[in-house]
């Protein structure tokens, strides 16, 4: 009941003439309680219905980040596919490092498909996971050159048949090279999407994410978004301190909306 009346009084105050400031144009208030600022911004976000909140989001990653691209260095789509089966659990700055080494030793899938472990493992070892990758590397490039004659196949379906591949990779590759509508679900998108309540607290796997978000954004835009959502939960929507006050998606965030 005490909250009721409290909740009143603010309401009131925010009609009343008083709460303007006569020094500034009408309709500038002196303050907003945080209360009130609180319920407001719960009340608003919560009656959001999914559709305006995929279009918010959109809309502000358009405005903001028109340019959102890989920051994997490759030029061509077998370098992506090497640098891309790297960078599980790595930074793509430390696949940058390691990779020019890689291609100026094996610049084509085929010198590749002729590499031996222990010639290869050296320009690996400084990722983690060296062993595995090593292995996954040359097993993808005698794949590729024995089953699909040299050339970087560019449908999922193939591309997880090769060794160190798996959805995710072939998400990259396929959206990134080809421009296809698919989402490749890593931790960031998986933490943002989540964090600003484009998919529900509910969606507890990868593949979950990614069926919810190809339904929800338009197909031309499925390619860019993947790393819209990459790039902001690396540089803003961080797991351990997300930097809210920089963040232009308060507005419709649930996660931002539990701090008021």
């Amino acid at each position: 009941m005490q909250g009721k009346n409290q909740l009143r009084k603010y309401n009131n105050q925010l009609t009343n003439v008083k709460a303007f400031n006569p020094g500034r144009k009408p309709g500038f208030f002196y303050s907003i309680p945080p209360l009130v600022c609180r319920l407001f911004s719960i009340r608003f976000i919560c009656s959001m219905t999914r559709k305006e909140r995929y279009t918010f989001v959109i809309d502000y990653f358009e405005k903001n980040m028109p340019v959102a691209e890989t920051e994997l260095e490759f030029s061509d789509p077998y370098q992506l596919l090497v640098a891309v089966i790297l960078s599980a659990q790595c930074t793509d700055k430390r696949v940058n490092m390691t990779t020019p080494a890689i291609f100026e030793k094996y610049p084509t899938v085929q010198s590749l498909s002729k590499a031996t472990f222990e010639d290869l493992l050296p320009l690996v070892k400084s990722i983690s996971y060296p062993n595995n990758k090593t292995k996954h590397l040359i097993g993808m490039a005698n794949k590729v050159v024995n089953q699909f004659h040299g050339a970087i196949p560019m449908t999922v379906e193939e591309l997880v048949q090769l060794p160190g591949v798996g959805r995710k990779t072939a998400n990259v590759i396929t959206s990134v090279v080809d421009k296809q509508p698919n989402m490749a679900v890593d931790t960031h998108v998986f933490r943002v999407s989540k964090r600003i309540g484009l998919v529900p607290q509910t969606a507890s796997t990868p593949l979950a994410v990614e069926k919810i978000l190809i339904k929800n954004i338009p197909g031309h835009l499925i390619h860019k978004a993947h790393h819209w959502l990459i790039l902001h939960g690396r540089y803003t929507c961080l797991a351990r301190t997300p930097k809210c006050e920089k963040c232009g998606l308060q507005t419709v965030c649930r996660y931002f909306s539990t701090l008021q």
